[in-house]
């Protein structure tokens, strides 16, 4: 009896435990019979009290539920039906519904070792309703996010520019409708690719440092250029700013570049205008040099024209050598005049700064008063630079006649040249990164300039010289040179005491070959022929007449053709002809480059080459840059000639060998 109140005294107990839960509670036996159940049942599902008693039938609980139309409508015997059926498989198993007055009941069933099941009911309405609006607050936000981003997407697409966001690998999570164009690919596309496969290998391989600093946090800026399909160039102008968190670390960097192409052209036209600025200034002095070579010439031939007797062969020397030197000095002259005056686009290559300096030097020999003195120091011809050495040039001739102009009196200008290496501080100051530099100075004797006007003179337009005598241009010119070439310049100057501008240029070690060895080929004797049958085609009698004077002098039986008809119909129909020298300007509508052309499809065994008296003949031939034969440059000395008809003969003969 003591047993029987104890064990009732723990299921009370346990009971009141069960009520305090805020879950519904069942035990259903094998019979699908209730068995235990909690207060939560009745206050959770509103169950009538008379069902919910030890004994009843799972049936009657869903009975009241299908008729309360908790299961919707229609047939209720069969609901009622399938889910006693399914109740007694015994399996696990979980719903939610929802009841008609929009409580929503979770139900999990849970099945005993012995049979039955016990089973969990729970209001889960406010967690549900506490998720859909979290739902509905995510899906607004995302809806916001993504108008954002496509107004972000409509402003980086419409601003001429190129926009993209780089995350390590470098890998690109972002491009805009440009910068996806710019490259051939679609804004979707380039998410998640690799930095080199959107740009290419090639490109890549230039562009690494770059991005490579900028995430180690540093801002870059840098040019590049590729080639278009139409196959023009493109420049472009990049910035690199590492997107940083407050700790140090690089997530990305940001991408902006600038279509530079016209700016480039604006600046090549200005460098140009710049140059034929320079040129016309280099006129006097060169009609100068040209009038003393004229009369070394008039005056050695008439002198020879006068004589009654000829002359011996020493006598003879005596007169042609000058009158040879002249020619070859004028020729240089001219040729080097030419190639100033036409220059070329920003073309930037490795050279020997010494090689430069003398060069500008030779062109403002007789260009400048003979009250001032030119002097040019170069110390290490091997010392170079990454440069456009037509720009330096450029730099250089108008730094020079800016001197002249301030020693109207006369005195001293001085070019010159060393290496140098800049410390940190000194580098911090003229803002460019400390270690090894060529230094090139340009130093005179004139007026000099006080504080003001020497912190002005790098300003475009600024000048000292009188309305419209000067552009203002020259020297914001040499700065833009100087410090696209990653150098820096450096200007010290006081009145009456002179000026001196100095270039500090990345340093570069270029190779220079010796002058001795350099002009050994010229002081040979030239070697000469064995009677080969050679072509000339030359519409110019005269300029004929001297060359084919030349080729006989060399040991070559020469024919003449003075039209492009004539030259290939004898090339064609004369098997023993071993060579063609022709001019590339002919008159009618096929230049000499393609008659060459014509010629070596139709006669493979034939040594061709080609020559020019202008300096820059490929835009007068088609702008035919590539060139597959030989080029002399007229005036031409015995030797040069010699040496390329060996050349052309030589490599005909190979191919003959070969046939053979």
């Amino acid at each position: 009896m003591e047993e029987t109140e104890h064990l009732k005294i723990q299921l009370d107990l346990m009971q009141a435990a069960l009520d305090h839960i805020n879950q519904g509670f069942t035990v259903f036996d094998s019979d699908l019979r209730l068995v235990a159940w909690n207060r939560g049942l009745s206050d959770m599902l509103d169950m009538p009290p008379d069902i919910i008693k030890r004994g009843s039938h799972l049936e009657a609980f869903i009975r009241v539920n299908a008729e309360r139309g908790e299961y919707g409508p229609g047939d209720i015997e069969g609901k009622i039906a399938r889910r006693i059926e399914r109740a007694k498989l015994f399996e696990p198993h979980f719903f939610e519904r929802v009841r008609p007055n929009g409580q929503i009941i979770a139900v999990s069933g849970t099945p005993l070792p012995q049979g039955g099941f016990v089973t969990i009911y729970s209001d889960v309405t406010e967690e549900r309703r506490r998720q859909e609006k979290l739902e509905r607050t995510v899906e607004e936000r995302t809806r916001a996010l993504q108008q954002s981003e496509d107004w972000l997407r409509l402003v980086t697409d419409n601003i001429p520019a190129l926009i993209a966001y780089v995350s390590p690998g470098p890998v690109f999570r972002f491009a805009n409708r440009r910068y996806a164009d710019w490259f051939g690919h679609s804004v979707a596309s380039i998410a998640g690719r690799p930095a080199a496969d959107v740009v290419g290998e090639d490109l890549f391989a230039e562009l690494e440092p770059h991005i490579n600093h900028a995430f180690e946090g540093n801002a870059v800026s840098y040019e590049y250029q590729r080639q278009r399909p139409d196959g023009t160039r493109a420049y472009m102008r990049s910035t690199l700013i590492p997107d940083m968190t407050s700790d140090g670390r690089t997530l990305g960097i940001f991408v902006l570049s600038l279509d530079a192409t016209e700016q480039k052209q604006a600046e090549a036209t200005l460098v140009q205008s710049q140059r034929m600025d320079a040129v016309g200034k280099l006129t006097g002095g060169l009609a100068h040099d040209f009038n003393n070579l004229l009369a070394i010439l008039m005056g050695n031939l008439l002198s020879i024209g006068r004589m009654e007797t000829p002359l011996d062969k020493s006598d003879l020397d005596k007169k042609l050598t000058p009158m040879l030197e002249a020619t070859k000095r004028g020729s240089d002259l001219i040729q080097r005049l030419l190639a100033f005056s036409r220059g070329k686009a920003i073309d930037p290559q490795t050279v020997s700064l010494g090689k430069v300096l003398i060069s500008a030097g030779s062109l403002l020999e007789g260009s400048l008063p003979s009250a001032i003195t030119l002097e040019t120091t170069v110390e290490d011809c091997s010392i170079g630079a990454r440069i456009d050495p037509t720009q330096m040039e450029t730099a250089l001739i108008n730094l020079a006649f800016n001197a002249r102009d301030a020693m109207p009196e006369g005195g001293i200008l001085q070019m010159s040249l060393e290496d140098c290496h800049i410390a940190k501080r000194e580098a911090d100051d003229l803002g460019i990164p400390a270690g090894r530099y060529a230094r090139v100075a340009v130093t005179d004797t004139g007026t000099g300039m006080d504080e003001e006007t020497r912190l002005k003179i790098f300003e475009p337009f600024f000048t000292t010289k009188n309305f419209g005598t000067g552009s203002g241009l020259g020297l914001s010119m040499v700065y833009g040179f100087v410090r696209q070439s990653g150098g820096a310049i450096t200007v010290d100057s006081e009145p009456g005491k002179g000026t001196c501008l100095t270039f500090f240029l990345p340093f570069h070690r270029v190779a220079v070959s010796g002058s001795r060895e350099a002009g050994a080929g010229r002081d040979a004797e030239p070697q000469p022929g064995s009677g080969e049958l050679l072509l000339l085609v030359e519409d110019d009698p005269d300029v004929a007449t001297a060359v084919t004077d030349q080729l006989k002098n060399l040991g070559y039986a020469v024919l003449r053709a003075a039209s492009v008809d004539d030259a290939r119909h004898l090339a064609l129909d004369l098997p023993e002809l071993k060579g063609v020298l022709s001019d590339i300007i002919m008159p009618g509508q096929t230049n000499g480059l393609a008659l060459a052309r014509e010629i070596r499809r139709e006669r493979e065994d034939l040594g061709i080459a080609l020559m020019s008296g202008f300096a820059d003949w490929s835009d007068l031939a088609g702008h035919d840059r590539e060139c597959e034969f030989p080029v002399l440059a007229k005036p031409f000395a015995d030797d040069q000639l010699a040496d390329t008809i060996r050349k052309i003969l030589s490599r005909a003969n190979s191919l003959e060998h070969v046939s053979d």
